[in-house]
């Protein structure tokens, strides 16, 4: 004879006083939780990638300043000129950023606040260019 046999036969016991929890109830209890809440996005946080702002060499500086200049040249004419634009953006959270590009059109060389200022309101430091093309004469110009 078995260890359980003699209640093997009995019926199911239903509670007078409690009512029957729910299926949905039921399952609940044994779904998993977090123990340690925030740890998931705190490891994904620190295996994000960001990169090193890249110092321009002297020479790049001069041929970016002229670019510059072409552009503030070709605003002053009258036209809003079409380029693409390089810029290194610092991360919030941690050390270093990534180099995002803009295009669009170009509406003003900001000399006091020392940004460029697109038709749609974007501004980008001048300080953080890396890299800028002249789309309208499409040539390069970095």
């Amino acid at each position: 004879m078995g260890n359980y046999d003699d209640i093997i036969g009995l019926p199911h016991h239903v509670s007078e006083v409690h009512p029957q929890m729910g299926r949905v109830d039921r399952a609940a209890q044994f779904s998993p939780f977090a123990a340690l809440t925030g740890y998931s996005d705190a490891i994904r946080e620190t295996g994000r990638l960001t990169e090193e702002r890249v110092e321009l060499d002297e020479d790049m500086k001069e041929g970016l300043d002229e670019k510059l200049r072409m552009l503030k040249y070709q605003i002053e004419e009258g036209d809003y000129p079409e380029a693409a634009i390089t810029y290194f953006q610092p991360d919030n959270r941690k050390e270093g950023g990534s180099y995002v590009t803009v295009s669009g059109r170009v509406k003003k060389i900001d000399g006091y606040g020392q940004a460029v200022v697109m038709v749609d309101g974007r501004r980008v430091l001048i300080k953080d260019i890396a890299g800028l093309s002249d789309l309208g004469i499409d040539r390069k110009i970095y």
